[in-house]
Protein backbone atom coordinates (compact mmCIF):
# COMPACT_ATOMS: atom_id res chain seq x y z
CA UNK A 1 0.00 0.00 0.00
CA UNK A 2 1.23 3.47 -0.90
CA UNK A 3 1.20 6.13 1.82
CA UNK A 4 0.20 9.68 0.87
CA UNK A 5 0.14 12.58 3.33
CA UNK A 6 -3.04 14.65 3.29
CA UNK A 7 -1.65 18.08 4.08
CA UNK A 8 -0.27 21.28 2.60
CA UNK A 9 2.15 21.88 5.49
CA UNK A 10 5.61 21.56 3.96
CA UNK A 11 7.43 20.90 7.27
CA UNK A 12 5.14 17.94 8.01
CA UNK A 13 5.75 16.59 4.51
CA UNK A 14 9.53 16.91 4.84
CA UNK A 15 9.48 15.11 8.19
CA UNK A 16 7.53 12.18 6.76
CA UNK A 17 9.57 12.12 3.57
CA UNK A 18 12.73 11.74 5.68
CA UNK A 19 11.44 8.35 6.91
CA UNK A 20 11.47 7.02 3.35
CA UNK A 21 7.88 5.82 3.80
CA UNK A 22 6.05 8.64 2.00
CA UNK A 23 4.89 7.92 -1.54
CA UNK A 24 2.92 11.07 -2.37
CA UNK A 25 0.81 13.97 -1.12
CA UNK A 26 -2.79 15.07 -1.50
CA UNK A 27 -3.99 18.63 -1.09
CA UNK A 28 -7.37 20.32 -1.38
CA UNK A 29 -8.71 23.89 -1.10
CA UNK A 30 -9.39 23.47 2.63
CA UNK A 31 -5.81 22.35 3.33
CA UNK A 32 -4.41 25.22 1.26
CA UNK A 33 -6.59 27.66 3.22
CA UNK A 34 -5.34 26.20 6.49
CA UNK A 35 -1.71 26.55 5.36
CA UNK A 36 -2.31 30.21 4.55
CA UNK A 37 0.04 30.26 1.56
CA UNK A 38 -0.14 30.75 -2.21
CA UNK A 39 -1.64 27.66 -3.81
CA UNK A 40 0.68 27.31 -6.80
CA UNK A 41 3.74 28.04 -4.68
CA UNK A 42 2.82 25.34 -2.17
CA UNK A 43 2.16 22.72 -4.86
CA UNK A 44 5.46 23.54 -6.55
CA UNK A 45 7.36 23.20 -3.27
CA UNK A 46 5.67 19.91 -2.35
CA UNK A 47 6.36 18.48 -5.81
CA UNK A 48 10.03 19.19 -5.22
CA UNK A 49 10.10 17.34 -1.90
CA UNK A 50 8.35 14.11 -2.94
CA UNK A 51 8.92 12.23 -6.16
CA UNK A 52 5.50 10.56 -6.12
CA UNK A 53 2.13 12.02 -7.12
CA UNK A 54 1.07 15.38 -5.67
CA UNK A 55 -2.66 15.99 -6.04
CA UNK A 56 -3.67 19.59 -6.77
CA UNK A 57 -7.38 20.31 -7.09
CA UNK A 58 -9.22 22.42 -9.64
CA UNK A 59 -11.93 24.72 -8.28
CA UNK A 60 -13.88 25.38 -11.47
CA UNK A 61 -17.11 23.42 -11.81
CA UNK A 62 -17.51 23.59 -15.59
CA UNK A 63 -15.52 21.53 -18.08
CA UNK A 64 -13.84 24.45 -19.83
CA UNK A 65 -12.83 26.02 -16.53
CA UNK A 66 -11.45 22.73 -15.23
CA UNK A 67 -9.35 22.27 -18.34
CA UNK A 68 -7.94 25.81 -18.10
CA UNK A 69 -6.98 25.29 -14.46
CA UNK A 70 -5.62 21.81 -15.15
CA UNK A 71 -3.32 23.26 -17.80
CA UNK A 72 -1.80 25.55 -15.17
CA UNK A 73 -1.50 22.81 -12.56
CA UNK A 74 0.09 20.15 -14.73
CA UNK A 75 2.78 22.59 -15.86
CA UNK A 76 4.02 22.95 -12.28
CA UNK A 77 5.80 19.59 -12.23
CA UNK A 78 5.65 16.21 -13.93
CA UNK A 79 4.46 14.52 -10.72
CA UNK A 80 1.36 16.71 -10.26
CA UNK A 81 -1.93 14.81 -10.40
CA UNK A 82 -4.86 17.03 -11.30
CA UNK A 83 -7.72 16.51 -8.86
CA UNK A 84 -11.27 16.80 -10.20
CA UNK A 85 -14.68 16.28 -8.57
CA UNK A 86 -16.86 13.29 -9.39
CA UNK A 87 -19.34 15.17 -11.56
CA UNK A 88 -20.19 14.85 -15.26
CA UNK A 89 -17.92 17.79 -16.04
CA UNK A 90 -15.21 16.38 -13.79
CA UNK A 91 -15.24 12.99 -15.50
CA UNK A 92 -15.27 14.61 -18.93
CA UNK A 93 -12.16 16.53 -17.90
CA UNK A 94 -10.67 13.33 -16.47
CA UNK A 95 -11.13 11.53 -19.79
CA UNK A 96 -9.49 14.36 -21.72
CA UNK A 97 -6.59 14.79 -19.30
CA UNK A 98 -5.72 11.12 -18.89
CA UNK A 99 -5.93 10.72 -22.65
CA UNK A 100 -3.24 13.39 -22.85
CA UNK A 101 -0.99 11.59 -20.35
CA UNK A 102 -1.87 13.58 -17.20
CA UNK A 103 -2.45 11.83 -13.87
CA UNK A 104 -5.96 12.51 -12.55
CA UNK A 105 -7.32 11.97 -9.05
CA UNK A 106 -11.13 11.86 -9.04
CA UNK A 107 -12.27 13.00 -5.62
CA UNK A 108 -15.40 13.02 -3.46
CA UNK A 109 -16.46 9.47 -4.27
CA UNK A 110 -19.20 8.05 -2.05
CA UNK A 111 -20.61 5.10 -4.02
CA UNK A 112 -19.43 2.09 -6.00
CA UNK A 113 -21.38 3.35 -9.02
CA UNK A 114 -19.43 6.60 -8.95
CA UNK A 115 -16.17 4.65 -8.71
CA UNK A 116 -17.15 2.60 -11.74
CA UNK A 117 -17.77 5.77 -13.75
CA UNK A 118 -14.39 7.20 -12.72
CA UNK A 119 -12.60 4.02 -13.81
CA UNK A 120 -14.34 4.13 -17.18
CA UNK A 121 -13.24 7.75 -17.53
CA UNK A 122 -9.64 6.60 -17.10
CA UNK A 123 -8.97 8.01 -13.64
CA UNK A 124 -5.48 7.37 -12.29
CA UNK A 125 -6.87 7.45 -8.74
CA UNK A 126 -10.35 7.28 -7.23
CA UNK A 127 -10.71 8.86 -3.78
CA UNK A 128 -13.54 7.34 -1.70
CA UNK A 129 -14.09 9.31 1.54
CA UNK A 130 -14.47 6.64 4.22
CA UNK A 131 -14.54 8.95 7.23
CA UNK A 132 -17.36 11.08 5.88
CA UNK A 133 -19.41 7.94 5.22
CA UNK A 134 -18.77 6.74 8.76
CA UNK A 135 -19.99 10.16 9.97
CA UNK A 136 -23.45 9.44 8.54
CA UNK A 137 -23.59 5.90 9.97
CA UNK A 138 -22.54 4.22 6.72
CA UNK A 139 -19.65 1.73 6.64
CA UNK A 140 -16.95 3.43 4.61
CA UNK A 141 -14.84 0.27 4.42
CA UNK A 142 -17.68 -1.63 2.76
CA UNK A 143 -17.42 0.85 -0.08
CA UNK A 144 -13.69 0.13 -0.41
CA UNK A 145 -14.41 -3.60 -0.58
CA UNK A 146 -17.08 -3.06 -3.25
CA UNK A 147 -14.78 -0.92 -5.38
CA UNK A 148 -11.94 -3.43 -5.03
CA UNK A 149 -14.22 -6.22 -6.27
CA UNK A 150 -15.52 -4.21 -9.23
CA UNK A 151 -12.08 -3.05 -10.32
CA UNK A 152 -10.67 -6.57 -10.05
CA UNK A 153 -13.60 -7.97 -12.04
CA UNK A 154 -12.65 -5.84 -15.02
CA UNK A 155 -8.93 -5.25 -14.45
CA UNK A 156 -9.39 -1.49 -14.21
CA UNK A 157 -5.99 0.14 -13.67
CA UNK A 158 -7.48 2.96 -11.55
CA UNK A 159 -5.89 2.92 -8.10
CA UNK A 160 -8.13 3.03 -5.02
CA UNK A 161 -6.95 5.95 -2.88
CA UNK A 162 -8.66 5.76 0.51
CA UNK A 163 -9.34 9.29 1.74
CA UNK A 164 -10.96 10.98 4.74
CA UNK A 165 -8.94 8.66 6.99
CA UNK A 166 -9.75 9.39 10.63
CA UNK A 167 -7.63 6.87 12.58
CA UNK A 168 -4.98 4.14 12.16
CA UNK A 169 -7.60 1.37 11.96
CA UNK A 170 -8.91 2.89 8.75
CA UNK A 171 -5.44 2.40 7.28
CA UNK A 172 -5.13 -1.20 8.48
CA UNK A 173 -8.61 -2.14 7.28
CA UNK A 174 -7.97 -0.55 3.89
CA UNK A 175 -4.74 -2.53 3.58
CA UNK A 176 -6.54 -5.78 4.46
CA UNK A 177 -9.11 -5.11 1.74
CA UNK A 178 -6.39 -4.40 -0.79
CA UNK A 179 -6.65 -0.66 -1.39
CA UNK A 180 -3.76 0.65 -3.47
CA UNK A 181 -3.19 3.91 -1.64
CA UNK A 182 -4.29 5.70 1.48
CA UNK A 183 -3.96 9.38 2.30
CA UNK A 184 -4.08 10.61 5.86
CA UNK A 185 -3.05 13.59 7.97
CA UNK A 186 0.55 13.17 9.15
CA UNK A 187 -0.49 12.81 12.79
CA UNK A 188 -2.47 9.67 11.92
CA UNK A 189 0.44 8.17 9.99
CA UNK A 190 2.72 8.78 12.98
CA UNK A 191 0.19 6.99 15.22
CA UNK A 192 0.89 3.77 13.31
CA UNK A 193 4.32 3.68 14.95
CA UNK A 194 2.89 3.74 18.46
CA UNK A 195 2.24 0.72 20.66
CA UNK A 196 2.60 0.59 24.47
CA UNK A 197 4.41 -2.77 24.32
CA UNK A 198 7.00 -1.30 21.96
CA UNK A 199 7.58 1.59 24.37
CA UNK A 200 7.80 -0.65 27.43
CA UNK A 201 10.06 -3.09 25.61
CA UNK A 202 12.50 -0.34 24.68
CA UNK A 203 12.50 0.95 28.27
CA UNK A 204 13.20 -2.57 29.60
CA UNK A 205 16.02 -3.22 27.13
CA UNK A 206 17.66 0.12 27.91
CA UNK A 207 17.47 -0.52 31.66
CA UNK A 208 19.11 -3.95 31.28
CA UNK A 209 21.74 -2.55 28.93
CA UNK A 210 22.62 0.21 31.36
CA UNK A 211 23.10 -2.45 34.05
CA UNK A 212 25.77 -4.15 31.93
CA UNK A 213 27.94 -1.03 32.02
CA UNK A 214 28.83 -1.54 28.36
CA UNK A 215 28.92 0.84 25.39
CA UNK A 216 28.72 0.30 21.65
CA UNK A 217 31.71 2.14 20.23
Amino acid sequence: MKFFADTAEIDEIRELADTGLLDGVTTNPSLIHKAGRDFLEVVREIAGVVSGPVSAEVVALDYEGMMREAEVLRKIASNVAVKVPLTPAGLKACKALTGDGTMVNVTLCFSAGQALLAAKAGASFISPFVGRLDDISTDGMSLIADIRMIYDNYDFPTEILVASVRHPLHIVEAAKIGADVMTAPPKIIWQLFKHPLTDSGIASFLKDWEATGQKIV
